[in-house]
């Protein structure tokens, strides 16, 4: 029997400080994320959308996001793998925007975030639910059109809207 000798396995004080590093920084996002939400200048960059039917599409954050900058925001879904359509934004999906209106926030025991608010516009009538997990920036929103049942679900990252990379259709 073959043995296989590592040569750069970490050692358990290395795995410790990487452990205690990461938490660190998950710290520091979540309070960048509460506070950009707290000031309504935020992104929710999402990495995967889930649709009502339950099928789930990984997406590119620079183009799948929920944008929210003082009382405007923006929903926009880009699928980079349209065949037959680029969509009405031109990445194969919509963007629709409109004015914020009825934020709420509220923490539960566990330190999430809860985020709620309505946003209304020429193409959209919605209400969205964020939950920031707590402890780290890691983010679901629920989207609930006003006007029909096709809600999606947006999974991703919360960042301030000034350090977002995003790109609008």
């Amino acid at each position: 029997m073959v043995g296989f000798i590592y040569l750069n396995q970490p050692t358990e004080e290395q795995l410790a400080e990487q452990a205690r590093l990461r938490a660190q920084q998950d710290s520091i996002a979540f309070q960048k994320a509460i506070t950009a939400m707290k000031e309504g200048n935020f992104v929710l960059e999402a990495d995967n959308i889930m649709f009502p039917s339950g099928i789930t599409r990984y997406v590119t954050s620079s183009t799948n996001y929920i944008q929210v900058q003082d009382d405007e925001g923006i929903v926009q879904t880009a699928f980079s793998n349209f065949t037959y359509s680029p969509g009405p934004n031109g990445l194969g999906g919509v963007t629709v925007q409109g004015t914020v209106s009825e934020p709420q926030i509220r923490t539960d025991k566990h330190g999430n975030i809860f985020y709620n608010f309505s946003i209304t516009g020429v193409a959209i009538s919605a209400t969205i639910s964020i939950t920031l997990t707590g402890g780290t920036n890691e983010a679901s929103a629920y989207i609930s059109p006003n006007f029909n049942s096709n809600n999606i679900t947006m999974t991703g990252h919360i960042v301030p809207y000034e350090e977002s990379v995003i790109f609008q259709g």
